[in-house]
Formats: structure tokens, sequence, C-alpha cells
């Protein structure tokens, strides 16, 4: 791996991730109580031996270049970094990435400027543990130019995936991104085998590729296509030597608000099926000094409660509480993501907030929420209720959204005392 660099891409505007994404790119959205998605990627490198890591970002990065800045730092002995590459204008040009392949387009001269013989090819908002070690090795032993990590899938989440076929030898023969009609996806159904699980009729690609040094640069110069998955890739398959790595395990792209939910409430499971609590293989993130969780007089089942969190006579249930949530007594919160706050409030900050008539960071007393995502420094007075009992699927408000009938409520959002949602 010493031979390899890995470049995360950190994503686009996240449009179907917003309001999450309304001040942060997507790789830096929290997960798990504690964690950014951007961790997943940077730790899975690091447990598989590869320590040179560039992030490219440019949507609403300030947080994430923040957050990578603070975390990962890598001692004066070590050849290990990463760094951030900011979108840039330039002489030769002057417009921000287009797509996954303009944006490692555009940097190929600093990578190329290592004398390595793969580039590792990550996304930044992916849910998922992989040995790369494995990866890279089938990758060298096939002699390809390039390998997807693939995975079967349904053929209901079919058309958002790129979706491909192989040959007996694993070499891909054919690549649709997101097919959206019959005729494609039943071509691209795959043949029932035996061990395969007939429900997963179709491989798709899980947007990791590892490439040769020289083949990317070529297919780069040569095809102007500003996405792998659109322009490269098809292109490709009919020229250079393409193989799949199948990979079995948890993988989850946590692309939309409902996936973002789901993936979240599983870890709360008794057998969850992406754990962060795997010996030997921590999943990374910047180190805070806060004090364990304070409760006192709750009733919790199956909660993940993040640290430095203070709950007083509370009843919990299916949720996750981020760092530093404030949960006043009396509430009820079921099926719910809480992230938390970024800060505490001195006492001096609380009396200021009752002279102006908002409520402290936090959730106030005799709450009662359910199927809920609640951002980070989020204000909810006492009595509030959210529950979105009409079932609207779709809205929009100055301190709230839903999306696909979960009600978000948005970072620094204030909640008056005894609204109902």
């Amino acid at each position: 791996m010493e031979s390899v660099i890995g470049i995360i891409l950190g994503g686009g505007a996240g449009s179907r991730l917003y309001p999450l994404t309304k001040y942060r790119s997507k790789p830096a959205v929290p997960i798990g109580g504690k964690y950014r998605l951007i961790d997943i990627p940077i730790s899975n490198c690091l447990h598989s031996g590869l320590t040179r890591i560039y992030a490219l970002t440019q949507f609403n990065s300030a947080s994430l270049n923040r957050h990578i800045a603070q975390t990962y730092r890598f001692d004066a002995f070590s050849n290990g970094f990463v760094e951030i590459l900011a979108a840039e204008q330039t002489e030769d040009r002057l417009d921000w990435y287009q797509g996954t392949a303009d944006a490692v387009r555009q940097h190929l001269h600093h990578f190329m400027s290592y004398q390595m013989d793969q580039y590792l090819i990550l996304s930044g908002d992916h849910l998922y543990r992989m040995n790369y070690r494995n990866f890279v090795a089938e990758h060298r032993e096939k002699g390809a130019d390039l390998t997807i990590a693939v995975k079967p899938v349904t053929r209901e989440i079919a058309p958002d995936l790129g979706i491909l076929k192989v040959d007996d030898t694993g070499r891909i023969i054919d690549f649709v991104e997101k097919p959206q009609t019959d005729a494609e996806l039943d071509d691209l159904k795959l043949d029932p085998a035996p061990g395969n699980n007939p429900d997963e009729a179709y491989m798709a690609s899980m947007g990791i590729y590892v490439f040769e040094k020289d083949k990317l640069r070529t297919l780069l110069a040569e095809n102007t296509g500003d996405d792998f998955g659109k322009h490269i890739i098809p292109a490709a398959i009919h020229t250079h030597n393409i193989y799949a790595h199948r990979f079995e395990g948890y993988w989850e792209d946590i692309g939309t608000i409902r996936a973002f939910y789901e993936a979240n409430l599983a870890l709360t499971t008794p057998s969850p099926p992406f754990t962060f609590y795997q010996p030997g293989a921590p999943i990374y993130t910047h180190p805070r000094y806060l004090a364990a969780a304070k409760l006192d007089g709750c009733h919790l089942k199956q909660c993940k409660i993040g640290d430095g969190s203070d709950i007083q006579d509370a009843e919990i249930e299916h949720a996750v509480i981020g760092i530093r949530s404030i949960v006043g007594p009396h509430v009820k919160l079921t099926n719910t993501v809480m992230m938390g706050a970024d800060f505490y409030e001195t006492p001096e900050d609380r009396k200021r907030n009752k002279q102006k008539g908002i409520p402290n960071v936090g959730i106030g007393s005799g709450c009662v929420i359910d199927n809920a995502i609640i951002d980070k420094n989020a204000r909810i007075g006492e009595n509030v209720t959210i529950q979105n009992a009409k079932n609207i699927r779709e809205a929009e408000h100055d301190a709230y959204a839903i999306r696909d009938g979960i009600v978000v409520i948005t970072k620094d959002a204030i909640i008056p005392a005894g609204t109902v949602i």
C-alpha cells in the first residue's frame, strides 16, 4: 500500500440530503452520535495501510476542511498525510468541478508528482468497512487497468446506481449508469447462480475504484467527460481491462434523508448491520475532551448516547443522541436522530436567552418527538410536539423541512414553546 494514493471525493451540492447540507458538505454530515461521514473512508484507508490521502472538496467545505485539519495529523517522522484539495480557478480553467472525473482531472498534476503505481478513488459519503489491501491485491493479480468495487443489489434500487455485467473471469463487459427503462434493467440482470440471493439480481458499482497511474492519466486525457460513471467507465470497458471486485459486506450510500435516518437508527439495534464497536479497527474522528454522558431518572431502550450529554427524567427509545445533547425532564423521544451541539451554554447564556424569549440549546421539558432528525444547536422550547400527525410527505419551513415524511429540524433552528409540527 506504500505505492497507492487515496483520493476521496467530497461530493456535489448534496441536494437530496438538504437541509442537512444547508451549511455543510455531505461528507461533513454527523453520523452515529459523534462521527462524520468522511471519517469512514479515511479510517478504512488507515486500517488498510494507506496513509497518503487527498480529500477533494468544493461545496460548503468549511466545516469539512476544519474537521480534517483538526483530526488527521501525522507526526514529523511519517510520510503520511490527509491533505485537502479545494476546487480552484487557474489560468487554464475558471469553472468548478463538473463531476467526479473532472474533479480528479483538475488535480491530476498533484497526484502525478508522486511515484505511485495505483490510485484508489473513494466517495466521502458511504457507510461501510473494507480492507482495501484485498481490493488492490486482486487488481494487481488480474493485471487490470481499472478495478471497480461492486455489490449485488435488488431491482428496486438498481435505477439509482451504476449497474454492470461481468464475464466468467470477472471482467466488466457492460456498464449503464442509473438504468431507467425495463429493457435496460432486463438486459443487465444477472443469470441465476447457486449461492446468489435471487432478490439481488443486479451488480452495482460502489463508486470505489483502483486505477493504474498511467491508465488514469490516459483515460482522462482521451475522454473529456465529467463523470466516471456516466462517461469514463462506459467508454473504457471496450478498450481497457476493467474488472469487478465483489464486496459482500454492509454498504450504504448516504445520499438521501431516508437513507441517513435509517442508517443511523439501525446502529441502535441489538445486531446492527454496521457497527462502530469493532476491536482493533476503530473509526477515527476528532478527539474531544468531554465528560461521560449524565443520565438521571431516564428510561432508555435501543439508544446511542453521545459524550457530554445531560439527560434528565426522559423516556428515549430507538434514538441516536449526539454529543453535548441537553434533554429536559418529561421528554418522550422515539425514532429520532439528535445531532447534539457544538458548544455548551453558560448560566449567563441561559439568562440572556430567557430575557430574549428564546429556548436554550437542546430540548425543553415536556416535549414529544417522534420520527425526526434534529440538527446541531437546535433550540426546542418546552412542550413542543413533533410527530407529523398529518403524515405530510414533503414540506418547507424556515426552521424545519419534511422529507419523505421525516421532520428535519435545521441547524441553529429555534422552535418556540408549544409548537406543534
